[in-house]
């Protein structure tokens, strides 16, 4: 793919790639925005380094791809701003946001669309790396009679599980989100076909004895952490990771304990999965 306003440059042959020729900070012009929404597109993931932004400004670039979501439990949100969620560890974490391979709130109804993550502060030594997964490539890598299989089935997603049970937060009215959705679900804007299950959230299958569900849902996520399928960003201070949240997953390197890491994210409202076959 050709662009006129960004430089685009490929991480990996499977995912992502880091774009510089921008000013986020900065209103995008139509054409500009056309090509980062692209560049997503073919690569899952985008990076952007040396960018400096307010809230309002990260929020706006976030805009520009649709309405912004508010997370549902997390008590980490930014004063005046609902829509930011702070991503912070220190010495006193017991646990880490991210720190399992998962796609971002899959336990809702209607997942999100992508997240941006401005990356703020960061430990020593290169720890706080950023793993992500092409999940097109998780899917069509499977063997033809396992991806029939899986067309034909639903997983539940279950927030208690995480926000509840591993960092004990309360709920909200209404209780934790929980969801059923495609194993595999067709991307509205490209039509390629994605596994859609991960160990931060999916509980089980439906339809299947325990023993089934867990056997098939371990060899897919073990399938799924295949390096080839792989990149991994080396944060620098002010960097940003813009990942599109239906067609990949990401892990947070939790290496650097007990220093700190800091940062801010915007998540775009997504839609209903669906798989079309």
């Amino acid at each position: 793919m050709e662009y006129e306003t960004i430089v685009v440059r490929k991480l990996t042959p499977a995912i992502g790639a880091e774009i510089s020729g921008v000013d986020l900070a900065h209103p995008l012009g139509n054409q500009q925005f056309q090509e980062i929404h692209d560049a997503l597109m073919e690569n899952l993931v985008i990076f952007f380094r040396d960018q400096e932004l307010t809230h309002d400004q990260h929020k706006a670039f976030g805009r520009r791809f649709g309405e912004l979501h508010i997370h549902p439990s997390s008590p980490g949100a930014v004063a005046g701003h609902p829509e930011i969620l702070t991503i912070k560890a220190d010495a006193e974490s017991k646990y880490v946001a991210g720190e399992e391979w998962h796609s971002d709130v899959s336990c809702e109804a209607e997942p999100p669309l992508g997240s941006i993550l401005y990356m703020r502060r960061l430990p020593p030594d290169g720890g706080g790396n950023t793993l992500f997964a092409n999940m097109y490539r998780a899917f069509e890598t499977l063997s033809a009679p396992i991806q029939r299989l899986c067309e034909g089935l639903v997983a539940v997603h279950d927030g208690a599980q995480v926000y509840g049970g591993r960092f004990g937060h309360a709920a909200k009215e209404g209780g934790f989100p929980r969801a059923e959705h495609p194993v595999v679900r067709t991307h509205p804007v490209t039509g390629r076909k994605a596994l859609f299950v991960n160990r931060n959230f999916t509980t089980r299958i439906v339809g299947l004895r325990k023993p089934e569900s867990d056997a098939l849902l371990e060899m897919l996520y073990r399938h799924c952490e295949t390096p080839e399928f792989h990149c991994r960003f080396a944060w620098t201070p002010n960097a940003i990771a813009f990942w599109d949240n239906r067609a990949a997953m990401h892990h947070a390197m939790w290496d650097y304990f007990p220093h700190s890491r800091l940062g801010y994210r915007v998540t775009v409202k997504g839609d209903r999965p669906f798989l079309r076959t």
